[in-house]
């Protein structure tokens, strides 16, 4: 084998590799740094010493956003884009875990829970809160995306060093439980972007990550809890 063709094998061998690794939001691309100043990364350690991740988002000084199935006990790590430059990340523990009640692990209806921040955030160009979308028509929202630290698939054991982000598309399915919105197709989240925003064309989050059908011979497809259907049970937890 000549060494032109060693060097080509050895491009495409190194080139795998890295797409196994990456642990990306699958078939999205590396989000701009710091241009979601709201994203969140949970991480706690499980009992065998592991490491285990969460997307969240910041709503106010002291509350971030998650999926109700994201239940270990995270700490809050604001300011992340690359999860290996931790200089400037604010770093706060999680002084108290608002799951909604109505969380059902069957079909994730009512996925969605409140984390109270232990000390305030430090608001910087780099750490700002996303707003809520209101309680709407009904009408699914457009220009939608889903951005977070997640794995490129259910085998990987690596999570991504950057924030990805990907564009989606809701669609208008019988097979969505009633209070979640749903896309479909190749590109989504994946595992460890739980609880992520899904934030659409006025840039306020109108959902959060909070599941992926795991049956293999069905169509992909991506749950998000519907924040509007929540907005009452939500603001009766952030009132002063």
């Amino acid at each position: 084998m000549s060494l032109h063709c060693e060097l080509l094998i050895l491009i495409l061998v190194l080139t795998l590799h890295g797409q196994v690794h990456t642990g990306e939001i699958f078939g999205g691309q590396q989000a701009e740094p710091h241009s979601r100043p709201y994203m969140v990364l949970l991480e706690a350690r499980t009992e065998d010493g592991k490491l285990t991740h969460c997307g969240g988002f910041l709503l106010n000084e002291d509350f971030v956003m998650t999926a109700a199935h994201c239940r270990a006990n995270y700490t809050a790590l604001l300011g992340v884009h690359n999860v290996h430059n931790r200089a400037e990340i604010q770093n706060i523990s999680v002084e108290k875990k608002y799951p909604h009640e109505d969380f059902n692990e069957v079909d994730y209806e009512g996925d969605i829970m409140l984390l109270k921040l232990s000390s305030n955030a430090k608001f910087t160009k780099d750490v700002k809160p996303i707003a809520l979308a209101d309680q709407g028509d009904g009408s699914l929202p457009t220009n939608c995306t889903v951005s977070g630290w997640g794995r490129s698939d259910q085998n990987s054991i690596y999570m991504t060093t950057v924030l990805m982000e990907v564009n989606v598309t809701l669609v208008d399915s019988k097979e969505c439980a009633q209070h979640v919105y749903c896309s479909e197709g190749e590109t989504g989240p994946r595992k460890g972007d739980s609880g992520g925003p899904l934030v659409c064309g006025d840039g306020k989050a109108y959902g959060l990550v909070c599941a992926l059908n795991p049956d293999p011979d069905a169509p992909i497809r991506y749950s998000y809890t519907k924040i509007p259907d929540y907005r009452s049970w939500i603001d009766s937890i952030m009132k002063p």
